[in-house]
C-alpha cells in the first residue's frame, strides 16, 4: 500500500468493526501488499464461479455460483480498505506500496467485468460479435482508463480525482446487484443473462462518463497552474 494519505473518502474505514479488523490483521503479520494480493484472490474467485454460472445447465448450482461470485464482490472491497488501513493507521507501508495498490486492483476489474461479460456468451451477438463478451471487455478496459486517468493526474501534480459516477466501489456495487439479480433470473420473464448484460451496460456507460468527468477536472486543473506561472 502507499506511503500516501490521498485516499478515497471510506466512511466504514473509522468504524470500530474496520478498526478490529485491521488489528487482527496485524496482529497476523500481515502486510498490506499481501492483504491486496489477497484482494486479487477473491476476484479470481468470483470470476471463476461468474464464468462457470454461465455453463451451469441446473437452476440451483447456478444461484449457488452467483451468490459465491457476489460475495465475493464486497470481500474484494473490504481488503482494499484493509490494506490502506494497515499501511496508513498502522504505519506498515513500503516503497513499493503504490505498485500494490493500483495494480491489483486494476487486475480485479478486469478479472470481474471480464468474467461477467463471459458469464453472458450467446445471448445476444451482431453478426460474428458476441455482445455480452465485448461488453464485458469494454466495461474491463473503460474501468481501468478510470484509474489511469486518475492516477494521470497526481503524476502531472494535479491530485488524485475520485470523482463518479461510477469510481471503483460504485462499480463494483453495481456489478454485484447484477449478479444477485440474475440468482433471480429462472423467476423473471426475460433469458437469463440480460442482468448481467444491462448491469455491463450501465458500468460502461458510468465509466466513460467518469472517465470525461475526472479529465475535464484534471485539464482544467493544468490550465489554471499555468495562468499562475510567470510570464
Amino acid at each position: 500500500m502507499s506511503h500516501g494519505t490521498d485516499r478515497r473518502e471510506i466512511p466504514q474505514r473509522s468504524s470500530r468493526w474496520a478498526a478490529k479488523a485491521a488489528d487482527l490483521l496485524a496482529a497476523a503479520k500481515l502486510t498490506p501488499n499481501q492483504i491486496s494480493v489477497g484482494s486479487v484472490l477473491f476476484a479470481a474467485a468470483g470470476a471463476v464461479a461468474l464464468i462457470w454460472s454461465g455453463n451451469a445447465s441446473d437452476a440451483v448450482v447456478r444461484a449457488v455460483l452467483l451468490a459465491v461470485a457476489a460475495a465475493c464482490i464486497p470481500l474484494r472491497l473490504l481488503l482494499n480498505m484493509l490494506d490502506g488501513m494497515l499501511a496508513v493507521e498502522k504505519g506498515m507501508s513500503s516503497p513499493v506500496g503504490d505498485i500494490y495498490n493500483e495494480l491489483p486492483d486494476r487486475i480485479s476489474d478486469v478479472l470481474f467485468l471480464g468474467a461477467a461479460g463471459i458469464a453472458t456468451a450467446g445471448l445476444a451477438t451482431a453478426g460474428r460479435v458476441d455482445l455480452g463478451i465485448t461488453l464485458g471487455l469494454l466495461a474491463a478496459i473503460l474501468a481501468v482508463l478510470t484509474a489511469y486517468i486518475r492516477c494521470l493526474g497526481a503524476a502531472l501534480g494535479t491530485g488524485n480525482f475520485f470523482d463518479g459516477p461510477l469510481a471503483k466501489p460504485h462499480r463494483m456495487w453495481l456489478l454485484m446487484i447484477g449478479v444477485l439479480a440474475s440468482i433471480a433470473e429462472p423467476w423473471l420473464p426475460w433469458q437469463e443473462g440480460w442482468a448481467l448484460f444491462c448491469t455491463l451496460a450501465l458500468i460502461a456507460l458510468g465509466s466513460l462518463i467518469t472517465c470525461a468527468r475526472r479529465l475535464r477536472r484534471v485539464s482544467a486543473a493544468l490550465r489554471a497552474r499555468s495562468k499562475d506561472l510567470p510570464a
